[in-house]
Formats: C-alpha cells, structure tokens, sequence
C-alpha cells in the first residue's frame, strides 16, 4: 500500500493497465450488478436538487424508476445507491448506439446541470471506501471489465492514469502529483509509467 495523505493507495492503482473500451463492453458497467452506482450523501442531496435539468436526458424507463424510488436509494447493505431499473440498469443510463450511457453526464455536457456524475462512476474501476482516520483506494477487477485490460495492455495506459480527473477531482492536484512521483519511482514491469 501507498500512504498519501491519510489515503492509503494499492499498488494495483499504478501497476495494472486499465482503459474502457465502450465499443466492445457496451457500458457493461452500467446495465450490471447488485446494487445502484454508489452516492456520497452529498451527492444524493445534489441530485434531487439537479433532477429538473437532469430529466430531459432520461429514458422513460429512468424517469418512472427515480418516481417511484426517489432520485437516490439505500441498498440492502444499507449504502447510498442510484435506483435502478427493474433490478438491472441504472435509472439514470442512456443508450446511444446500443452503448449505455450516463444521462447525468450527458446533462452536465449540455450545460443543463453543473454537476458531471456520481464521483464513483467518474472514479471506476477505482472504489474509494472511507474509514475512520484515512481513505482506502482500491482497484476494482470485475469481470465485464478485460476489454479495458487488454485496451489498457494495448495502450500503455495504467488504471490512475486513466481515472486521473477523478483522482483529481476527489482528491486534488496537489495529491495527484504526489501519486505520480510515487508511481515513477516504482519497479513496473507491467507498463510504462
């Protein structure tokens, strides 16, 4: 593990290559899983409030789940989530192309809204998981993700280079840097740095 100002870093974070690759999985990540996308409170807070804006970029589908369950949830393990529809995608997912989508992002993009996404989503395959005194940064191996293994082998792009704008956003420049002197001084085999 990686100690950079109360959050603690695995090495998968700076070793394993990782770049989605939408064309191939289809926005897998949106369509599957147990629960919803995970929300900060915050968050939960900012979309009910960002819904009007958010709305006109919804499927139907969508709009009638978040009616009925509201803009955000609580899972059975008791955690912030996105609703979901039917038990399977993400009411906030859009398809364009056959490729799922986040309608929150798509909002943000058009200027409907000033919020990007769920800092999880925007973060994934990292999950952060906050603790008492520090931060946990993990990287998240999930099975509908190898087309982003073998694009990020490919590509030379490791997982936090992906997600640095998330990184940054979550936890700033300043800390971002930080990470990447770490990263450069590392033995990696796996990818160039």
């Amino acid at each position: 593990m990686i100690d950079i100002d109360n959050t603690l870093i695995s090495h998968d974070v700076i070793q394993c290559p990782f770049a989605c690759d939408l064309p191939v999985c289809r926005g897998a990540c949106c369509v599957h899983g147990d629960s919803g996308a995970p929300l900060e409170k915050e968050e939960a807070v900012i979309l009910r409030k960002a819904l009007p804006g958010i709305k006109p970029f919804l499927r139907k589908e969508g709009i009638e789940a978040i009616h009925a369950s509201g803009t955000s949830v609580t899972d059975s393990e008791g955690d912030i989530v996105t609703p979901l529809i039917n038990g399977q995608e993400c009411a906030y997912a859009i398809f364009e192309n056959g490729i799922a989508r986040c309608g929150i992002e798509k909002a943000f993009h058009a200027g409907a809204i000033g919020y990007r996404k769920s800092i999880s989503c925007h973060l994934y395959p990292v999950r952060i998981r906050k603790y008492k005194n520090y931060y946990a940064v993990n990287y998240d191996r999930w099975a509908i993700c190898k087309p982003a293994i073998t694009k990020g082998e490919n590509t030379h792009i490791p997982v936090y280079r992906f997600v640095e704008e998330a990184l940054i956003r979550k936890f700033g420049r300043e800390w971002f840097e930080k990470l990447i002197m770490i990263a450069r001084g590392l033995d990696t085999n796996k990818i160039p740095l």
